[in-house]
């Protein structure tokens, strides 16, 4: 089979939109597998109220230890990308944790 010069741009162009697009479902099929959230039946659970911050909550939970450690098991536990909370929202805690 004799392609012009056209035809094997366009051959070229699609071939390469076709990897491209599966190289992204393939990535965003990872990431999506990767952020699943785990069960939180029975765990404690906060309500973030005006004004709370991630570091407080912590730092209320974790019983005068160094709160940085529980901030990280907090943000892992309800998949959180980074320590911003809004008000309203429902933070679940480590068990044995009281809100």
């Amino acid at each position: 089979m004799r392609l012009t010069r056209r035809g094997r741009i366009v051959l070229i162009t699609f071939v390469a939109a076709l990897t491209l697009l599966i190289l992204w479902y393939g990535t965003r099929a990872a990431v999506t597998a990767s952020t699943g959230r785990p069960d939180h039946a029975g765990l404690p659970w906060v309500t973030v109220q005006e004004g709370d911050t991630l570091w407080e909550i912590a730092t209320a939970v974790s019983e005068g230890d160094d709160p940085g450690p529980m901030v990280r098991q907090i943000m892992n536990l309800n998949g959180l990308p980074d320590p911003l909370i809004r008000p309203g929202s429902k933070l679940y805690l480590p068990s044995g944790q009281a809100g």
